[in-house]
Protein backbone atom coordinates (compact mmCIF):
# COMPACT_ATOMS: atom_id res chain seq x y z
CA UNK A 1 0.00 0.00 0.00
CA UNK A 2 1.02 3.08 -0.90
CA UNK A 3 2.21 5.61 2.19
CA UNK A 4 0.96 9.32 2.26
CA UNK A 5 3.12 11.73 0.19
CA UNK A 6 4.33 14.80 1.65
CA UNK A 7 1.53 17.40 1.72
CA UNK A 8 -1.04 14.89 1.47
CA UNK A 9 -4.33 14.56 3.84
CA UNK A 10 -5.85 10.49 4.59
CA UNK A 11 -8.10 11.82 1.44
CA UNK A 12 -5.89 11.71 -0.50
CA UNK A 13 -6.04 15.67 -1.12
CA UNK A 14 -3.21 18.41 -1.02
CA UNK A 15 -3.16 18.27 2.90
CA UNK A 16 -2.29 22.63 3.91
CA UNK A 17 -1.44 23.51 7.93
CA UNK A 18 -4.80 24.26 10.42
CA UNK A 19 -6.09 28.09 9.54
CA UNK A 20 -4.65 27.62 6.05
CA UNK A 21 -6.94 30.58 4.13
CA UNK A 22 -8.47 29.43 0.53
CA UNK A 23 -9.60 32.33 -1.27
CA UNK A 24 -9.86 33.36 -5.61
CA UNK A 25 -8.73 36.38 -7.14
CA UNK A 26 -10.31 38.61 -9.69
CA UNK A 27 -9.58 42.17 -11.48
CA UNK A 28 -12.15 44.79 -12.00
CA UNK A 29 -11.03 45.62 -15.87
CA UNK A 30 -11.36 41.29 -16.25
CA UNK A 31 -14.90 40.75 -14.57
CA UNK A 32 -16.84 44.17 -13.89
CA UNK A 33 -18.32 45.39 -17.56
CA UNK A 34 -20.12 48.57 -16.95
CA UNK A 35 -17.54 50.72 -18.64
CA UNK A 36 -19.43 54.06 -19.06
CA UNK A 37 -21.27 53.54 -15.88
CA UNK A 38 -22.38 55.49 -13.01
CA UNK A 39 -19.34 58.37 -13.64
CA UNK A 40 -16.52 55.68 -14.18
CA UNK A 41 -13.41 57.39 -16.77
CA UNK A 42 -11.87 55.16 -19.68
CA UNK A 43 -8.59 53.67 -18.29
CA UNK A 44 -5.75 52.93 -20.94
CA UNK A 45 -7.30 49.37 -21.39
CA UNK A 46 -10.46 50.93 -22.92
CA UNK A 47 -8.31 52.85 -24.93
CA UNK A 48 -5.91 49.90 -26.32
CA UNK A 49 -8.47 47.65 -26.78
CA UNK A 50 -9.94 49.81 -28.94
CA UNK A 51 -7.20 50.34 -31.33
CA UNK A 52 -7.25 47.66 -34.50
CA UNK A 53 -4.92 44.65 -33.89
CA UNK A 54 -4.27 44.86 -29.89
CA UNK A 55 -6.77 42.07 -29.09
CA UNK A 56 -6.40 38.38 -30.65
CA UNK A 57 -10.07 38.15 -31.18
CA UNK A 58 -11.11 42.27 -31.53
CA UNK A 59 -12.77 42.39 -27.84
CA UNK A 60 -12.79 44.53 -24.45
CA UNK A 61 -14.23 44.40 -21.51
CA UNK A 62 -16.75 46.80 -21.85
CA UNK A 63 -18.96 43.91 -20.85
CA UNK A 64 -16.95 41.12 -19.46
CA UNK A 65 -19.01 39.23 -17.13
CA UNK A 66 -21.26 42.22 -16.08
CA UNK A 67 -19.88 41.39 -12.42
CA UNK A 68 -20.75 45.61 -12.04
CA UNK A 69 -24.38 44.14 -11.97
CA UNK A 70 -23.99 40.76 -10.70
CA UNK A 71 -21.81 41.42 -7.78
CA UNK A 72 -24.29 39.48 -6.14
CA UNK A 73 -24.17 36.16 -7.41
CA UNK A 74 -21.08 36.06 -7.92
CA UNK A 75 -20.42 36.55 -4.12
CA UNK A 76 -23.45 33.55 -3.47
CA UNK A 77 -20.79 31.56 -6.01
CA UNK A 78 -17.99 32.38 -3.89
CA UNK A 79 -20.00 31.48 -0.15
CA UNK A 80 -21.21 27.96 -2.44
CA UNK A 81 -17.07 27.33 -2.96
CA UNK A 82 -16.53 27.74 0.56
CA UNK A 83 -14.35 30.55 -0.31
CA UNK A 84 -12.40 32.43 3.05
CA UNK A 85 -11.09 35.01 1.11
CA UNK A 86 -11.81 37.31 -2.08
CA UNK A 87 -9.20 38.96 -4.05
CA UNK A 88 -10.57 41.53 -6.16
CA UNK A 89 -9.11 44.93 -7.58
CA UNK A 90 -10.65 48.18 -7.45
CA UNK A 91 -10.90 50.19 -11.03
CA UNK A 92 -9.29 53.92 -10.31
CA UNK A 93 -10.89 55.18 -12.87
CA UNK A 94 -14.35 54.48 -10.82
CA UNK A 95 -12.96 56.47 -7.97
CA UNK A 96 -11.03 59.21 -9.80
CA UNK A 97 -12.30 59.28 -13.49
CA UNK A 98 -8.90 61.53 -13.91
CA UNK A 99 -6.73 60.14 -11.90
CA UNK A 100 -6.59 63.27 -9.76
CA UNK A 101 -9.03 65.08 -7.89
CA UNK A 102 -12.92 64.56 -6.02
CA UNK A 103 -13.36 60.66 -5.24
CA UNK A 104 -16.76 59.57 -7.63
CA UNK A 105 -19.41 58.57 -4.65
CA UNK A 106 -20.88 56.13 -7.23
CA UNK A 107 -18.09 54.28 -7.53
CA UNK A 108 -16.86 54.05 -3.90
CA UNK A 109 -20.70 52.94 -3.25
CA UNK A 110 -20.24 49.71 -5.21
CA UNK A 111 -17.24 48.96 -3.75
CA UNK A 112 -18.89 49.11 -0.33
CA UNK A 113 -22.24 46.96 -1.60
CA UNK A 114 -19.31 44.38 -2.95
CA UNK A 115 -17.53 44.68 0.59
CA UNK A 116 -20.89 44.77 2.68
CA UNK A 117 -21.99 41.05 0.59
CA UNK A 118 -18.44 39.59 1.40
CA UNK A 119 -18.81 39.75 4.90
CA UNK A 120 -22.48 38.79 5.10
CA UNK A 121 -21.08 35.71 3.92
CA UNK A 122 -18.04 35.36 5.66
CA UNK A 123 -15.82 36.06 3.50
CA UNK A 124 -12.65 38.22 3.79
CA UNK A 125 -11.82 40.90 1.44
CA UNK A 126 -9.04 41.65 0.11
CA UNK A 127 -8.74 44.49 -2.09
CA UNK A 128 -5.95 45.20 -4.40
CA UNK A 129 -5.84 49.29 -5.54
CA UNK A 130 -4.00 49.14 -8.70
CA UNK A 131 -4.85 45.85 -11.41
CA UNK A 132 -3.55 47.90 -14.53
CA UNK A 133 -6.52 49.86 -15.26
CA UNK A 134 -4.70 53.20 -15.60
CA UNK A 135 -6.96 56.12 -16.14
CA UNK A 136 -6.38 57.48 -19.79
CA UNK A 137 -6.01 60.92 -18.23
CA UNK A 138 -3.21 60.43 -16.41
CA UNK A 139 -1.47 58.08 -19.41
CA UNK A 140 -2.00 61.10 -21.44
CA UNK A 141 0.39 63.14 -18.96
CA UNK A 142 2.79 60.52 -19.39
CA UNK A 143 1.49 57.33 -16.71
CA UNK A 144 3.72 55.43 -14.97
CA UNK A 145 6.28 57.15 -16.87
CA UNK A 146 5.94 60.33 -14.83
CA UNK A 147 6.38 60.53 -10.93
CA UNK A 148 3.06 62.17 -11.10
CA UNK A 149 1.60 59.33 -11.43
CA UNK A 150 2.72 57.70 -8.21
CA UNK A 151 1.71 60.86 -6.23
CA UNK A 152 -1.77 60.79 -7.75
CA UNK A 153 -2.03 57.03 -7.13
CA UNK A 154 -0.80 58.10 -2.86
CA UNK A 155 -3.61 60.48 -3.10
CA UNK A 156 -6.44 57.86 -4.64
CA UNK A 157 -4.96 55.11 -1.77
CA UNK A 158 -6.32 57.35 0.94
CA UNK A 159 -9.54 57.87 -0.73
CA UNK A 160 -10.60 54.12 -0.80
CA UNK A 161 -8.88 53.49 2.58
CA UNK A 162 -10.83 56.13 4.57
CA UNK A 163 -14.17 54.41 2.77
CA UNK A 164 -13.16 51.14 2.97
CA UNK A 165 -10.18 50.29 5.85
CA UNK A 166 -12.57 49.54 8.27
CA UNK A 167 -13.61 46.17 6.53
CA UNK A 168 -10.91 45.21 3.92
CA UNK A 169 -8.82 42.18 5.78
CA UNK A 170 -5.76 42.28 3.27
CA UNK A 171 -4.75 45.12 0.51
CA UNK A 172 -2.55 44.44 -2.29
CA UNK A 173 -1.32 48.45 -3.80
CA UNK A 174 -0.45 47.16 -6.96
CA UNK A 175 -0.94 43.47 -8.97
CA UNK A 176 2.63 43.10 -10.94
CA UNK A 177 4.55 45.90 -11.16
CA UNK A 178 6.71 43.79 -13.32
CA UNK A 179 4.35 42.79 -16.09
CA UNK A 180 2.81 46.29 -15.78
CA UNK A 181 5.91 47.75 -16.90
CA UNK A 182 7.33 45.32 -18.84
CA UNK A 183 4.21 44.47 -20.76
CA UNK A 184 3.11 47.73 -21.01
CA UNK A 185 5.65 50.44 -21.53
CA UNK A 186 9.02 47.83 -22.88
CA UNK A 187 7.31 45.72 -24.97
CA UNK A 188 3.92 47.24 -26.00
CA UNK A 189 1.93 44.35 -25.52
CA UNK A 190 -0.47 45.52 -22.97
CA UNK A 191 -1.92 48.77 -22.69
CA UNK A 192 -0.38 51.17 -22.89
CA UNK A 193 1.43 49.43 -25.72
CA UNK A 194 4.71 51.66 -25.76
CA UNK A 195 7.22 49.87 -26.56
CA UNK A 196 10.20 51.29 -24.57
CA UNK A 197 12.77 48.39 -23.90
CA UNK A 198 15.26 49.53 -21.13
CA UNK A 199 13.72 52.90 -21.16
CA UNK A 200 11.02 51.60 -19.34
CA UNK A 201 12.01 51.01 -16.14
CA UNK A 202 11.85 54.45 -14.56
CA UNK A 203 7.68 53.32 -15.18
CA UNK A 204 8.67 50.12 -13.02
CA UNK A 205 10.14 52.49 -10.25
CA UNK A 206 7.06 54.95 -10.03
CA UNK A 207 5.00 51.62 -9.90
CA UNK A 208 7.04 50.92 -6.88
CA UNK A 209 7.13 54.44 -5.66
CA UNK A 210 3.54 54.45 -5.35
CA UNK A 211 2.85 50.68 -3.82
CA UNK A 212 5.23 52.79 -1.13
CA UNK A 213 3.13 55.56 -0.91
CA UNK A 214 -0.14 53.70 -1.25
CA UNK A 215 1.34 51.79 1.79
CA UNK A 216 1.69 54.51 3.91
CA UNK A 217 -1.94 56.04 3.00
CA UNK A 218 -3.32 52.56 4.23
CA UNK A 219 -1.33 52.41 7.09
CA UNK A 220 -2.96 56.06 8.00
CA UNK A 221 -6.48 54.89 7.53
CA UNK A 222 -5.83 52.02 9.92
CA UNK A 223 -5.88 49.00 7.17
CA UNK A 224 -5.43 46.03 8.56
CA UNK A 225 -2.68 44.09 6.52
CA UNK A 226 -0.78 45.63 3.67
CA UNK A 227 1.33 43.54 0.96
CA UNK A 228 2.03 42.62 -2.83
CA UNK A 229 0.99 40.25 -5.33
CA UNK A 230 4.35 40.30 -7.15
CA UNK A 231 4.39 37.89 -10.06
CA UNK A 232 7.50 35.20 -9.53
CA UNK A 233 9.47 33.02 -11.76
CA UNK A 234 12.21 30.68 -11.74
CA UNK A 235 15.26 31.27 -14.18
CA UNK A 236 16.03 28.47 -15.82
CA UNK A 237 19.33 28.74 -18.17
CA UNK A 238 19.00 27.21 -21.31
CA UNK A 239 22.00 25.40 -20.53
CA UNK A 240 24.93 24.72 -18.68
CA UNK A 241 26.81 27.65 -20.88
CA UNK A 242 28.70 30.35 -19.02
CA UNK A 243 26.60 33.11 -21.81
CA UNK A 244 23.08 31.25 -21.06
CA UNK A 245 23.83 31.63 -17.15
CA UNK A 246 24.56 34.89 -17.33
CA UNK A 247 21.01 35.93 -19.40
CA UNK A 248 18.98 34.01 -16.87
CA UNK A 249 21.06 35.56 -14.30
CA UNK A 250 20.44 39.03 -15.92
CA UNK A 251 16.70 38.10 -16.88
CA UNK A 252 16.40 36.95 -12.72
CA UNK A 253 17.21 40.40 -11.45
CA UNK A 254 14.92 42.19 -14.45
CA UNK A 255 11.89 39.88 -13.64
CA UNK A 256 12.18 39.72 -9.99
CA UNK A 257 14.87 41.01 -8.30
CA UNK A 258 13.79 44.31 -9.47
CA UNK A 259 10.94 44.54 -8.05
CA UNK A 260 11.64 42.44 -4.59
CA UNK A 261 15.02 43.76 -4.19
CA UNK A 262 13.60 47.49 -3.19
CA UNK A 263 10.46 46.70 -1.07
CA UNK A 264 12.19 43.67 1.13
CA UNK A 265 16.13 44.82 1.43
CA UNK A 266 15.50 48.39 0.76
CA UNK A 267 17.69 49.12 -2.09
CA UNK A 268 18.14 47.84 -5.81
CA UNK A 269 19.77 45.15 -7.73
CA UNK A 270 23.93 46.73 -8.04
CA UNK A 271 23.75 48.98 -11.30
CA UNK A 272 19.84 49.19 -11.78
CA UNK A 273 19.36 52.22 -8.98
CA UNK A 274 20.13 55.11 -11.54
CA UNK A 275 19.06 53.31 -14.66
CA UNK A 276 15.60 53.44 -12.50
CA UNK A 277 15.21 57.48 -12.03
CA UNK A 278 15.09 56.71 -8.35
CA UNK A 279 15.50 60.28 -6.12
CA UNK A 280 17.47 59.29 -2.66
CA UNK A 281 14.43 58.73 -0.25
CA UNK A 282 12.16 56.71 -2.46
CA UNK A 283 13.70 53.78 -1.60
CA UNK A 284 12.59 54.23 2.12
CA UNK A 285 9.20 54.79 1.13
CA UNK A 286 9.39 51.42 -1.19
CA UNK A 287 10.32 49.64 1.89
CA UNK A 288 7.83 50.15 3.89
CA UNK A 289 6.94 47.13 6.23
CA UNK A 290 4.73 44.72 4.50
CA UNK A 291 2.23 41.98 6.84
CA UNK A 292 2.22 39.75 4.11
CA UNK A 293 4.18 39.17 1.03
CA UNK A 294 2.02 38.27 -2.09
CA UNK A 295 3.15 35.55 -4.76
CA UNK A 296 1.63 35.31 -8.41
CA UNK A 297 2.73 32.25 -10.01
CA UNK A 298 2.24 30.25 -13.44
CA UNK A 299 5.45 28.87 -14.45
CA UNK A 300 9.00 28.69 -14.77
CA UNK A 301 10.96 30.30 -17.64
CA UNK A 302 13.69 29.27 -19.74
CA UNK A 303 16.19 32.05 -20.88
CA UNK A 304 19.26 32.20 -23.43
CA UNK A 305 22.12 34.51 -24.38
CA UNK A 306 20.50 36.23 -27.38
CA UNK A 307 20.99 34.35 -30.50
CA UNK A 308 21.02 37.62 -33.14
CA UNK A 309 23.76 39.40 -31.26
CA UNK A 310 22.61 42.55 -32.49
CA UNK A 311 19.05 41.98 -30.36
CA UNK A 312 17.78 44.97 -28.52
CA UNK A 313 17.79 42.31 -25.54
CA UNK A 314 20.20 40.82 -23.70
CA UNK A 315 18.34 37.39 -23.44
CA UNK A 316 15.95 35.53 -24.98
CA UNK A 317 13.11 33.64 -23.31
CA UNK A 318 13.08 30.10 -25.00
CA UNK A 319 10.60 27.04 -24.73
CA UNK A 320 10.41 25.14 -21.78
CA UNK A 321 9.75 21.13 -22.94
CA UNK A 322 9.18 17.86 -21.38
CA UNK A 323 6.20 19.09 -19.06
CA UNK A 324 2.33 19.03 -20.13
CA UNK A 325 1.04 22.62 -21.36
CA UNK A 326 -2.06 24.17 -20.73
CA UNK A 327 -4.25 25.38 -23.57
CA UNK A 328 -2.45 28.85 -23.30
CA UNK A 329 0.80 27.11 -24.39
CA UNK A 330 2.05 27.61 -20.28
CA UNK A 331 4.06 24.10 -19.15
CA UNK A 332 2.65 23.04 -16.20
CA UNK A 333 5.31 22.51 -13.91
CA UNK A 334 3.90 22.72 -10.16
CA UNK A 335 7.93 22.03 -8.46
CA UNK A 336 8.58 25.79 -10.17
CA UNK A 337 6.46 26.91 -7.34
CA UNK A 338 8.19 25.41 -4.49
CA UNK A 339 11.19 26.11 -5.87
CA UNK A 340 10.63 30.06 -6.28
CA UNK A 341 9.15 30.02 -2.36
CA UNK A 342 12.61 28.38 -1.44
CA UNK A 343 14.63 31.24 -3.87
CA UNK A 344 12.47 33.83 -1.63
CA UNK A 345 12.89 32.44 2.13
CA UNK A 346 16.60 32.16 0.91
CA UNK A 347 17.32 35.27 -0.91
CA UNK A 348 15.22 37.24 1.70
CA UNK A 349 16.29 36.43 4.99
CA UNK A 350 12.90 39.16 6.36
CA UNK A 351 10.65 37.49 4.03
CA UNK A 352 6.99 38.33 5.45
CA UNK A 353 4.36 35.87 6.06
CA UNK A 354 3.55 34.56 2.00
CA UNK A 355 0.18 34.46 0.70
CA UNK A 356 -0.24 32.81 -2.96
CA UNK A 357 -2.10 36.26 -4.77
CA UNK A 358 -2.02 34.06 -8.17
CA UNK A 359 -2.07 30.86 -9.45
CA UNK A 360 -4.07 28.71 -11.85
CA UNK A 361 -4.76 27.65 -15.52
CA UNK A 362 -6.32 28.46 -18.81
CA UNK A 363 -8.44 25.22 -20.19
CA UNK A 364 -11.09 25.94 -22.46
CA UNK A 365 -13.64 23.00 -22.02
CA UNK A 366 -17.52 24.09 -22.03
CA UNK A 367 -20.09 22.67 -21.03
CA UNK A 368 -21.27 19.34 -22.25
CA UNK A 369 -24.82 17.96 -23.15
CA UNK A 370 -25.62 17.68 -19.76
CA UNK A 371 -24.46 21.22 -18.58
CA UNK A 372 -21.22 19.38 -16.82
CA UNK A 373 -18.21 21.50 -17.66
CA UNK A 374 -15.62 18.46 -17.33
CA UNK A 375 -11.85 20.30 -16.35
CA UNK A 376 -9.94 17.22 -15.12
CA UNK A 377 -6.98 19.26 -16.30
CA UNK A 378 -7.36 22.08 -13.87
CA UNK A 379 -8.17 19.63 -11.05
CA UNK A 380 -5.24 18.00 -11.59
CA UNK A 381 -3.40 21.51 -12.05
CA UNK A 382 -4.30 22.95 -9.12
CA UNK A 383 -4.32 19.35 -7.31
CA UNK A 384 -0.08 19.37 -7.47
CA UNK A 385 0.29 23.12 -7.63
CA UNK A 386 -1.32 22.88 -3.81
CA UNK A 387 0.90 19.70 -2.90
CA UNK A 388 3.92 22.22 -3.64
CA UNK A 389 2.59 24.74 -1.46
CA UNK A 390 3.17 22.32 1.07
CA UNK A 391 6.28 20.96 -0.12
CA UNK A 392 7.28 24.94 0.48
CA UNK A 393 5.66 25.23 3.30
CA UNK A 394 7.69 21.80 5.00
CA UNK A 395 10.85 22.89 3.91
CA UNK A 396 10.07 26.25 5.95
CA UNK A 397 8.39 28.83 4.23
CA UNK A 398 5.68 30.81 6.33
CA UNK A 399 2.66 30.15 3.23
CA UNK A 400 -0.76 31.40 5.15
CA UNK A 401 -2.97 31.17 1.93
CA UNK A 402 -3.42 30.55 -1.46
CA UNK A 403 -5.80 32.73 -3.79
CA UNK A 404 -6.75 30.49 -7.44
CA UNK A 405 -6.79 32.42 -10.15
CA UNK A 406 -9.80 32.52 -11.38
CA UNK A 407 -13.61 32.54 -9.40
CA UNK A 408 -14.70 33.58 -13.39
CA UNK A 409 -13.88 32.89 -16.85
CA UNK A 410 -13.13 36.67 -18.36
CA UNK A 411 -11.46 38.89 -20.47
CA UNK A 412 -7.22 37.89 -20.20
CA UNK A 413 -6.14 41.07 -21.40
CA UNK A 414 -4.42 40.65 -25.30
CA UNK A 415 -5.89 37.44 -25.78
CA UNK A 416 -9.83 38.85 -25.26
CA UNK A 417 -12.06 35.81 -24.54
CA UNK A 418 -10.05 32.98 -26.08
CA UNK A 419 -8.52 31.71 -22.86
CA UNK A 420 -11.06 30.15 -19.66
CA UNK A 421 -9.20 30.53 -16.72
CA UNK A 422 -12.38 30.67 -14.20
CA UNK A 423 -13.36 27.59 -12.05
CA UNK A 424 -16.93 28.85 -13.17
CA UNK A 425 -17.75 29.16 -16.57
CA UNK A 426 -19.10 31.96 -18.43
CA UNK A 427 -21.30 32.38 -21.08
CA UNK A 428 -20.47 35.45 -22.77
CA UNK A 429 -23.77 35.88 -24.30
CA UNK A 430 -26.25 34.94 -21.70
CA UNK A 431 -24.17 35.58 -19.02
CA UNK A 432 -25.15 32.73 -17.44
CA UNK A 433 -22.55 30.91 -14.43
CA UNK A 434 -21.72 27.24 -14.76
CA UNK A 435 -19.42 25.74 -12.04
CA UNK A 436 -16.93 23.46 -13.16
CA UNK A 437 -15.87 20.36 -12.12
CA UNK A 438 -12.62 21.70 -10.35
CA UNK A 439 -15.37 24.42 -8.38
CA UNK A 440 -16.56 21.58 -6.68
CA UNK A 441 -13.04 19.98 -6.16
CA UNK A 442 -11.57 22.63 -4.64
CA UNK A 443 -14.82 23.15 -2.53
CA UNK A 444 -14.89 19.55 -1.15
CA UNK A 445 -10.68 21.00 -0.44
CA UNK A 446 -11.30 23.83 1.17
CA UNK A 447 -14.37 21.68 3.22
CA UNK A 448 -11.68 18.52 3.59
CA UNK A 449 -9.58 21.59 5.99
CA UNK A 450 -12.31 23.25 8.16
Amino acid sequence: MRGMGEGESREGRPRLPEGFLFGTSTASYQIEGAAGEDGKGPSIWDTFTAEPGRIIDHSSGEVACDHYHRYREDVALMARLGAQGYRFSIAWPRIQPTGSGAANDAGLAFYDRLVDELLAHGIAPMATLYHWDLPQALEDAGGWLSRDTALRFGEYAGIVADRLADRVAHWVPVNEPNVASLLGYALGMHAPGKTLMFDALPAAHHLLLGHGLATQALRAAGAKAVGTANNHAPMWPASDAEADRAAADLFDTVWNRIFADPMLLGHYPEGFGELMGAQQADLAVIAQPLDFYGVNYYNPMCVAAPADPASAMPFDQREITGYPKTDFGWPVVPDGLREQLVILKDRYPDLPPVMITENGCSYNMGPDAHGVVDDQPRIDYLDSHLRAVAAAIHEGVDVRGYYCWSLLDNFEWGEGYTQRFGLVHVDYETQRRTPKRSFDWYADTVRAHR
